[in-house]
């Protein structure tokens, strides 16, 4: 018996220090572990606001610039921006319609900033005036004078309830609030 109570107490004493070697270790590399998870976290935080930092300015300006887009293809701006004079009015529907494309292919890079629902908007209104346009030239006579067109087109903007840009760019302008 005692040699089983003296086998037992070498025993401990060779496990117990071993057991807390391994429990100190084990405490030491969770600290660490630990250490290291709130280190990364406060940096992904910081690069989260450095990026956050870069972006805003980028996606304000593009807001921006759709919205000098809407103002730029709004029938009454458009008409005043590029003269009718001179041109019949088939030349001066291309020259609109062309106008208006290279506008919107000048912007279309800018829905990587908006939300969908806003750039739907912009579309929609692009859509609406090339439509106006489109149609009032179909209600003119052969042979009529690009002026005549920009009349057409103005008395089309003044009967319809709202300019077609106007809903695209209270759109536009509310979700640049509610972001910004």
């Amino acid at each position: 018996m005692t040699d089983l109570f003296a086998l037992l107490i070498e025993l401990l004493k060779l496990i117990l220090p071993a057991l807390v070697l391994v429990a100190g270790g084990y405490y030491l590399l969770q600290k660490h572990y630990e250490r290291e998870d709130r280190l990364r976290t406060e940096q992904a935080q910081q690069t989260d606001k450095k990026g956050a930092e870069v972006i805003t300015p980028i996606r304000l300006q593009a807001y921006e610039r759709i919205v000098l887009l809407l103002e730029r293809i709004t029938p009454s701006n458009l008409l005043l921006r590029v003269s009718p004079m001179g041109h019949s009015a088939a030349e001066y529907h291309r020259v609109l319609l062309a106008e208006i494309r290279s506008e919107f292919s000048h912007n279309m890079s800018q829905q990587v900033y908006m939300s969908e629902q806003a750039w739907q908007q912009v579309n929609l209104a692009r859509e609406e005036v090339v439509n106006m346009i489109n149609k009032s030239f179909q209600d003119l006579r052969e042979g009529s004078k690009g002026t005549d067109l920009a009349k057409l087109v103005l008395e089309n903007v003044l009967t319809a309830e709202q300019d077609p840009t106007a809903r695209a760019l209270n759109f536009v302008k509310q979700e640049i609030r509610q972001t910004f």
